[in-house]
């Protein structure tokens, strides 16, 4: 197990993350060797299993984007797992951007089995950090290192989640804006956007781009070609129901209904395929305008960001994994809590009631 761990990061290494590798603080490399020595090798064999069941077979993208959601506000400490347990505050699931986040049981069922293990020391955050790694992985996607060592925040932070998360139909100069007061570059957001290309994304996203007022600009989304529109009406229509009120259908759709969906990764979405499914199809979509969310085909909007999706087209999705790989590093270091500072959750959803 050491042997293959060394060979990993070696691996990582001669990717060129060795820049990324530089010591976060507080934060190392199996940092529960002593206190819990199984503690990634139980997280990748729940990881395993969730993916073997034919109905988490969009567990990955869940929880990339789980991730993300909580790494974006306040760093990575778990704060977006948080519930409203007394009925008297507001969590961040709560804000609109997280409303339709999923994902949450696995992060319980990993806990579960840790906490049968080393009771009390395996902190929420690290869990997901991890989770989230093996799933990238075990989708195809590149490999890269985790540092562990984070703790969990005992608040929730709604306003920020409500105002900080880059809206599905948000302009470039937006996400630009909000990656760069994360410390991201350029070349960072587009990477990290690519993350898309795994998964499905909910219709209830997609259809907006219909109305008759997107943006409030009178008319549908104007980036659209034809072709593109008649596919979304074909795939994203519900039995029965007519186009002619796009914004009373979306307002209809329920967020469980997993079918509602459509993929930048054309072939059926399923345990069987999703090991290829890890790839560059994203970019390839967008060079042809075929962006399933407003702020994707953005990356198009910008020079420089339209130069960048070019190229990760241009060959086999080497470029575009080892910045994918690099921009996770960095995403997954964003401020934590450490040493002394937060908790460790007994429950995940539940913040330890201070002494």
């Amino acid at each position: 197990m050491k042997i293959m761990k060394i060979l990993l990061v070696l691996l990582s290494l001669a990717a060129g993350i060795t820049t990324l590798l530089a010591e976060a603080d507080g934060l190392r490399l199996d940092f529960y060797e002593q206190s819990c020595p199984n503690a990634e090798k139980i997280v990748m064999s729940q990881v395993q299993n969730i993916l073997a069941q034919p109905q988490f077979q969009n567990a990955p993208a869940q929880l990339l984007r789980l991730l993300f959601h909580d790494c974006f506000i306040e760093g990575c400490d778990a704060s977006v797992l948080l519930t409203d347990t007394n009925g008297t505050s507001v969590v961040e699931r709560q804000a609109i951007p997280n409303r339709t986040l999923k994902g949450f049981e696995f992060i319980d069922m990993i806990k579960e089995e840790l906490e049968k293990e080393c009771p009390g020391v395996v902190s929420c955050s690290d869990i997901m950090v991890l989770a989230t790694r093996n799933c990238i992985l075990l989708s195809g996607g590149p490999y890269y290192p985790v540092y562990t060592g984070r703790r969990d925040n005992n608040q929730s932070f709604f306003s920020e989640a409500l105002s900080d998360i880059p809206r599905p139909n948000g302009k470039i100069f937006e996400a630009l804006h909000l990656f760069s007061l994360r410390g991201f570059n350029t070349r960072e957001t587009v990477a990290l956007l690519g993350a898309h290309n795994i998964g499905r994304i909910s219709c209830q996203f997609i259809l907006p781009r219909l109305g008759t007022n997107f943006l409030d600009e009178g008319s549908a989304d104007s980036t659209l070609r034809d072709g593109f529109i008649k596919e979304i009406k074909l795939k994203c229509q519900k039995s029965n129901s007519s186009f002619s009120n796009t914004e009373s259908l979306v307002s209809s759709l329920g967020v469980t209904e997993a079918n509602w969906s459509m993929s930048y990764f054309e072939e059926e979405f399923s345990s069987s395929s999703s090991q290829s499914a890890f790839g560059t199809h994203y970019y390839q979509k967008l060079m042809i305008g075929r962006g399933l969310l407003f702020a994707d085909q953005q990356l198009m909007a910008n020079e420089e960001t339209a130069r960048i999706v070019e190229e990760y087209t241009l060959d086999d999705g080497t470029v575009f994994r080892r910045d994918f790989a690099r921009a996770m590093v960095k995403m997954s270091n964003l401020v934590s809590l450490t040493g002394s500072q937060g908790q460790v959750r007994l429950n995940c959803s539940v913040a330890l009631k201070s002494s």
